[in-house]
């Protein structure tokens, strides 16, 4: 498939257009700290759309998307997994499998979100109930679990911890480097610079990220079935939304709302999902939410297996 293939420069342009800014923000909130705090931690918050920016072409190198050389693709993930918090090797595998199993009822567990059927979610103990109410809140979903997740979770390869001495290197370097980068802020800028830039920006970003994954996911109409029906081209297409975002912010999510594309066709850059809307236009008619379409997937919880949607948990108790 033609839309495939990386084109060095735009990358290079996309990596040059995402870093830069996000440094110089950095600096800047960095050398205005002592004259306006307020104003450092009012640039910190613009700076997580670099940095999810800088997330996604992370993301594209895990698929081998960014650049025509694997290596190139690796060491540039590798590198930005300390921007992001994020192990690369781990991240990639895991990613993975989230692709190989997206929309499977029989295979859920890794790199989703918990989501119970209505049946499931009926046959529970109460408690287990509460907690899993808990669990899909969204105060817990895209505040509590983005700080555990990125801050967390992250430090170890989980999932992964027995399947090889590169998922473990991949965390504990990524961690050297962040512990490195940590130490660096310390002593040349303090701990002010830590709590009023570092973290704002850092989880900021990780709650927009956890908001993007939700809802690429978690709709209405998406698509779940058990492994005899399940295909996995269907469950990409379908099973992954359309997230149609204003100019600005489709541009630091690096069009990943073109979820569905993506999922048929991971390996194709993120700079060319665009194309393959304009001269496909029928995919722009699947699986399509809005801005606001969107707010309101933060009430859906459970997957009703009759009606085939997701469903409140005020309409599966009816």
């Amino acid at each position: 498939m033609k839309y495939r293939t990386p084109i060095l420069s735009r990358s290079l342009f996309e990596l040059s257009v995402t870093i830069l800014p996000f440094l110089l923000i950095w600096t800047l909130a960095w050398q205005l700290i002592s004259v306006s705090p307020w104003l450092s931690l009012c640039l910190a918050l613009l700076n997580a759309g670099f940095l999810v920016r800088i997330f996604l072409i992370q993301h594209d190198c895990g698929h081998a998307a960014f650049f025509g050389s694997r290596a190139l693709n690796d060491w540039t993930g590798r590198i930005l997994g300390v921007l992001t918090l994020t192990p690369y090797d781990v991240w990639r595998r895991t990613h993975a499998i989230h692709h190989s199993t997206t929309g499977n009822l029989d295979r859920r567990g890794v790199g989703d979100i918990p989501t119970m059927t209505v049946s499931e979610f009926q046959a529970r103990s109460r408690l287990k109930r509460i907690i899993y109410r808990a669990l899909r809140n969204p105060l817990f979903l895209f505040g509590l679990a983005p700080f555990y997740i990125f801050f967390l979770q992250n430090r170890l390869p989980v999932g992964l911890m027995r399947s090889g001495r590169i998922y473990w290197a991949s965390a504990l370097l990524t961690n050297a480097g962040i512990a490195a980068t940590l130490a660096l802020l310390w002593v040349f800028g303090g701990l002010q610079v830590i709590l009023l830039i570092f973290l704002p920006t850092t989880l900021f970003a990780s709650s927009i990220g956890m908001w993007l994954f939700y809802v690429q996911h978690q709709f209405e109409d998406t698509e779940w079935d058990h492994e005899p029906d399940w295909v996995v081209q269907n469950a990409a297409l379908h099973g992954s939304s359309y997230y149609v975002l204003p100019p600005v912010l489709n541009w630091f999510t690096a069009n990943i709302g073109a979820h569905h594309i993506h999922h048929l066709a991971s390996r194709i850059p993120f700079y060319r999902l665009s194309e393959v809307l304009r001269e496909h236009d029928m995919l722009a008619g699947i699986q399509r939410i809005t801005l606001l379409d969107s707010l309101r997937c933060a009430r859906l919880h459970l997957w009703d297996e009759d009606a085939r949607r997701l469903v409140t948990f005020a309409e599966a108790k009816a």
